[in-house]
């Protein structure tokens, strides 16, 4: 049980935005911030402002101690990976404490008329220790460009030792035949590399597969790919073939794979009944087995900004930062609010903001009208506390949520 008093105290701080909370004095480069609120043990709320010559920045941080036994992380996401929900529906869905949104996610298909929006997430997931999804092709991204040395690859993962850290998932798969053997290339993406084989599980949803051909490695505008199979796997066997991506719920226990161009020619061989064998998991470049990770690219690294982050686009950002040697993890968003002379960083900024939080290293997760700071009320709903710049809070593909048991 969570410490409803706790809350209670934590909600009658927050109300109106924190205006509850005296600030600290202004420090000489403008920057002020609320003292800390408890909100249950290892969590505590603040926010920030930060005057700069082109506006005020505010924002929100949620300083989690995962050190502590009570408290811990997990992605949130839809009952489907090619799914959408609000970060508070998220929230309320597993009773987490507080969350943040987290990666970016196949937003529009205005370049491809026709094919259905997927909804589902850039960079690998993992949720409770479940891997939910590999990671598009660089070029199939949406978000700012990636930096130098930055890939979709990219997580900020949380593991069963309770250390945050930076890590980069790659997928390693096998569809095996009587033909051949071949490498399997995407796992429940929404973008599959050029002459690669995807798997869709049930975890999919039922949304069209047909955004998988769509693109290239290097430009996601490209035109859907018309050199394209399909063929569903169950029970170890072939029981279907088609010529063109499907859509509709998977079966459970039921794989549906995808290839194009030269993995289409190697799916059109397969015939029904045909065994077929699939393995897949991703693969981290540290040791250890991450109970949750999500997508982002790094913008802090031992406590310096990546090189070529971008200083010109300003938005509203949402961070996650690791300190004290991943035993803390900060979840920050900015607040949107209108007419108050607000504004948003360049990721350049958020770099430097997320070191003087005290953040060692630090991802940017999606930003604009995506980002969203919820914390539990006093009934123990989520509710918003930073203004999205949209009208209404947005859908988004998963979330960073926190729990604390006392």
């Amino acid at each position: 049980m969570r410490t409803v008093a706790t809350i209670a105290v934590a909600w009658g701080v927050l109300a109106g935005g924190g205006a509850a909370v005296a600030p600290r004095a202004a420090a000489a480069d403008g920057f002020t911030r609320t003292a800390p609120v408890r909100l249950a043990r290892g969590v505590t709320y603040t926010e920030f402002r930060k005057t700069l010559p082109r506006g005020i920045v505010h924002g929100h941080l949620l300083t989690v101690d995962l050190s502590d036994p009570a408290v811990s992380v997990d992605l949130l996401h839809p009952s489907a990976v090619a799914a959408r929900a609000p970060v508070s529906e998220l929230a309320d869905d597993r009773d987490a404490l507080a969350a943040v949104n987290g990666d970016f996610f196949d937003i529009s298909e205005a370049q491809h008329p026709g094919v259905e929006v997927t909804g589902s997430s850039v960079g690998p997931a993992v949720s409770s220790g479940r891997q939910l999804k590999g990671a598009v092709p660089d070029g199939q991204r949406f978000g700012p460009t990636l930096p130098p040395g930055a890939t979709t690859n990219d997580v900020l993962g949380v593991g069963y030792d309770h250390r945050a850290r930076l890590d980069r998932l790659t997928l390693r798969g096998t569809v095996r035949s009587r033909t051949g053997s071949w490498p399997l290339r995407g796992l429940n993406q929404y973008a599959l590399p050029e002459g690669g084989i995807g798997a869709y599980t049930a975890r999919w949803g039922e949304v069209s597969r047909e955004r998988a051909v769509c693109g290239t490695d290097t430009d996601r505008a490209a035109g859907c790919d018309t050199d394209a199979a399909e063929a569903t796997i169950r029970g170890g066997r072939v029981v279907e073939t088609a010529d063109r991506p499907g859509a509709g719920a998977i079966e459970p226990g039921s794989v549906v794979l995808v290839g194009r161009e030269q993995g289409a020619r190697h799916l059109r061989a397969l015939h029904i009944g045909e065994r077929v064998r699939i393995s897949h998991r991703l693969v981290g470049r540290l040791p250890g087995r991450l109970h949750c990770a999500v997508g982002g690219f790094p913008v802090l690294r031992a406590g310096r900004p990546a090189p070529g982050l971008d200083t010109v686009a300003v938005t509203m950002r949402t961070s996650a930062g690791i300190a004290d040697r991943g035993r803390t993890l900060l979840l920050m968003a900015l607040d949107g609010e209108q007419g108050r002379h607000q504004t948003g960083l360049t990721v350049r900024e958020l770099a430097g903001l997320m070191a003087g939080l005290g953040a060692r290293d630090a991802v940017d997760l999606d930003g604009g009208g995506s980002s969203t700071f919820v914390t539990q009320d006093a009934d123990g709903e989520a509710q918003v506390r930073n203004h999205p710049t949209v009208e209404r809070e947005r859908p988004v593909a998963n979330a960073v949520g926190v729990f604390a048991d006392e």
